[in-house]
């Protein structure tokens, strides 16, 4: 399952690293709707809200289908047939919606009928290994390419930070009996868990989950599309995908409130579980240390500069680099983990 995300980037920083191209080819970045409602956060559980892109079409009926929109939704789907007055008075958990079950269930079958397939944007996401000591956190996220790490510069048309994890998801609109503003919700699609992810899930009895990803933008034009592309074709991309690093981090990040850099930090397993202080990471955990104070409220330029493009061609696993290790400092930082099957 999918129960925890991390989405660190600023609204405008975000818009520029969800760069598409249109139906005639054309470059453009998704126009954000309700912008003054999305908070950055390393540590977003359900309930809180988070960005989405859609297309722009269930908007506005006479938009082209293929343009999209930045929307901050909330995590948990409220369904538009739901009746009572308060979205917390649902009695059963929406965060994750099963692929097997997503078109026989109530809940969701209205809505992805209706084409209202979003996806659901995040730096990566948590998910916890049961050991015999407890439960150890791992951050999940896309492979990163290390040579564009420092040719990022502030004002760039061309987005070349964090590549963002893009997850196939479902949104509904809820309106409350009576006057009241329309809610929009929405649920993340999980599917069974790769060979990479099954390794955290290995000591469950049930077979593990993980969020469907859509890698590269051709997928996320095909499920935002839904004009275009009907809902039988679209749930054919609701696949595992391999193309996925991972490293172990803090338990800090247990704690929702716990909301900092420390949160998607990698950790050395088998001692204490913290980032080692070395020299070369002195400086960066000094700045770990005191973004507490206010991260991810930080001012934006002040959020570390991560790399990758959000078009491209999926990545080959050989170019998997750990760029969150290479913020922390190059020398005596654990490797990321990546899973020999």
């Amino acid at each position: 399952m999918c129960g925890r995300t991390a989405c660190s980037l600023g609204a405008d920083n975000l818009r520029r690293a969800c760069a598409y191209r249109d139906r005639r080819g054309q470059h453009r970045h998704p126009e954000w709707v309700r912008q003054e409602r999305y908070q950055p956060s390393y540590n977003k559980g359900p309930q809180s809200s988070g960005p989405v892109l859609l297309s722009r079409r269930h908007l506005h009926q006479d938009a082209d289908s293929s343009e999209r929109v930045l929307m901050d939704m909330r995590w948990g789907l409220v369904p538009s047939w739901f009746k009572q007055d308060n979205p917390s008075k649902l009695q059963f958990n929406t965060s994750n919606c099963r692929s097997d079950t997503m078109l026989s269930k109530s809940s969701y079958k209205g809505a992805l009928l209706k084409g209202r397939r979003c996806v659901v944007l995040a730096d990566g996401f948590y998910e916890w290994q049961q050991q015999s000591g407890g439960k150890q956190p791992y951050f999940i996220y896309f492979p990163q390419t290390k040579d564009a790490m420092d040719r990022e510069t502030e004002g760039d048309e061309e987005w070349k930070g964090w590549r963002l994890l893009t997850m196939a998801g479902i949104f509904d609109c809820w309106k409350p009996p009576g006057e009241g503003e329309m809610l929009y919700t929405y649920t993340i699609i999980t599917v069974d868990a790769s060979k990479d992810v099954s390794f955290i899930h290995h000591r469950q009895v049930r077979p593990g989950k993980m969020p469907a990803i859509l890698d590269g933008d051709e997928a996320i034009r095909k499920w935002l599309d839904f004009a275009e592309v009907p809902t039988q074709e679209a749930v054919k991309l609701i696949q595992p995908t391999e193309n996925i690093v991972f490293h172990p981090v803090s338990t800090f990040v247990n704690n929702i409130r716990n909301n900092t850099p420390e949160c998607v930090a990698p950790i050395e397993l088998g001692g204490k579980k913290e980032v080692k202080a070395t020299p070369s990471n002195k400086v960066m955990l000094g700045w770990l240390k005191s973004s507490q104070e206010g991260s991810p409220q930080k001012k934006e330029n002040d959020l570390p500069k991560w790399t990758s493009q959000f078009i491209h061609t999926p990545s080959p696993k050989k170019t998997s680099a750990d760029v969150l290790q290479q913020w922390l400092g190059k020398q005596g930082q654990p490797a990321v983990k990546k899973h020999k099957a």
